[in-house]
């Protein structure tokens, strides 16, 4: 008899991924999918960093488990400036994607993680393979999914564990809103003694274009998680970047230790082809992206708020959660999030995930959308030459997302 871990007979293939492989195997099947479930840059890796992985294709030996060192150096300046605080390369460990560092940062520190509720589909997963336990801080629509910095500090003065760890993922997935409380957030951290892991691997698709961080107020005990996968359009890339404070130096070299027992070190010719990720002056690339983004974004949102689905207004990354309870009720059909998106997708094939996957309470009928069904590289040269993007656009460079969010609404109104 085969004998499984109890905290592990429940882990089953993370939701992103899982509706990514659906929504694949049904196309092959010859069926229109509308892919609005995973969370995957639409946009090309920039032409130098693809150029630079060619010409450093021939690069085979291991590298060292913290990193290349050039790369972890430009890392650290480009984080110096970003973050408002010194940091050098020793500062930095590389990894094969920010989702496995996170993963072996739960497992190194003790204590309870704290995650705002609705959070990234991955955090849990990975607090239960690593036995950690979980407190949740509700947040909902009507405060724009803010983590309230008063709950916050209530919900640390009853936590009896000695090490607190909060999990800030800003801009967020899955709501694509902002924290703008990160000082007052900061303040409490402070107060109780938190480590803070801030996730920002969204923080380059601000669509202010404002890098906000909470290590800006807090950073002697904040670690960095970053990475190239969101705003470099290279998630099959997997780089990911853990930054440290020189006051959780030992949390760091435990991660490394544990880092060259597991992954040993992230595949070379990636990390010689992403110095030139923090090397190179991408701001026009990211400026595009932005303004493709948002402005898809708020389509999206007047379109469906219009027809009475509650949806947030993102102000980054590319993500929204849409609340159909106004509009869609219970039945023996559709009993909870999970099986209206079941229906969705069946009916229309219109793909998305259900807030049950970020901790939403299942009965809620609210769901998220990712809003990356589109040719990234034909939008940003239609962006190139224009100053405003018009409707004009999304029919050109985006038909997908447009027929898709009309076959959403239509489907909506009928039932």
């Amino acid at each position: 008899m085969q004998k499984i871990k109890q905290n592990l007979i429940d882990i089953k293939t993370s939701s992103t991924l899982a509706i990514n492989e659906l929504s694949r195997k049904l196309e092959s099947e010859g069926k229109e999918i509308y892919k609005f479930g995973l969370g995957q840059s639409p946009f090309p890796v920039p032409d130098s960093l693809v150029e630079e992985l060619k010409n450093n294709s021939h690069q085979k030996d291991y590298l060292n488990v913290s990193g290349l060192l050039e790369l972890r150096q430009q890392v650290a300046k480009y984080h110096s400036e970003k973050n408002k605080f010194s940091y050098n390369a020793e500062d930095i460990i590389i990894g094969p994607g920010s989702k496995e560092l996170i993963f072996q940062t739960q497992l190194v520190l003790d204590g309870i993680l704290i995650l705002q509720r609705p959070s990234w589909v991955s955090y849990e997963p990975q607090a239960k393979i690593v036995n950690k336990k979980i407190h949740w801080i509700d947040t909902n629509l009507e405060s724009n999914w803010h983590i309230d910095p008063i709950l916050l500090d209530r919900l640390c003065r009853n936590i009896k564990e000695e090490t607190k760890v909060l999990i800030l993922n800003s801009p967020n997935n899955p709501s694509g809103t902002k924290h703008p409380n990160l000082k007052e957030l900061a303040l409490v951290a402070k107060k109780n003694d938190l480590i803070v892991i801030a996730d920002e691997i969204y923080a380059e698709l601000d669509f202010a274009g404002k890098y906000e961080s909470i290590s800006h107020f807090y950073p002697e005990k904040t670690i960095i998680s970053s990475g190239i996968s969101k705003w470099c359009g290279a998630g099959g890339w997997r780089l990911g970047t853990l930054i440290f404070p020189k006051q959780l130096n030992l949390v760091k070299q435990i991660i490394r230790s544990v880092a060259s027992e597991t992954f040993t070190s992230v595949s070379s010719p990636i990390q010689y082809a992403a110095v030139k990720a923090y090397s190179d002056d991408f701001s026009v690339f990211l400026s595009n992206s932005r303004k493709i983004l948002k402005f898809i974004g708020n389509y999206i949102y007047e379109k469906l708020n219009k027809e009475g689905i509650i949806v947030n207004k993102p102000q980054g990354s590319f993500y929204m959660l849409c609340d159909f309870s106004k509009k869609i009720k219970l039945t023996n059909e559709i009993t909870n999030s999970p099986t209206l998106c079941q229906k969705i997708l069946a009916d229309i094939g219109f793909a998305m995930l259900p807030g049950k996957d970020f901790g939403i309470d299942e009965k809620k009928l609210i769901t998220r959308i990712a809003f990356v069904d589109f040719e990234g590289k034909k939008a940003l040269n239609y962006t190139s030459k224009k100053e405003e993007l018009s409707n004009d656009f999304l029919i050109e460079c985006c038909p997908k997302i447009v027929t898709g969010i009309e076959k959403l609404i239509s489907w909506v109104n009928k039932n």
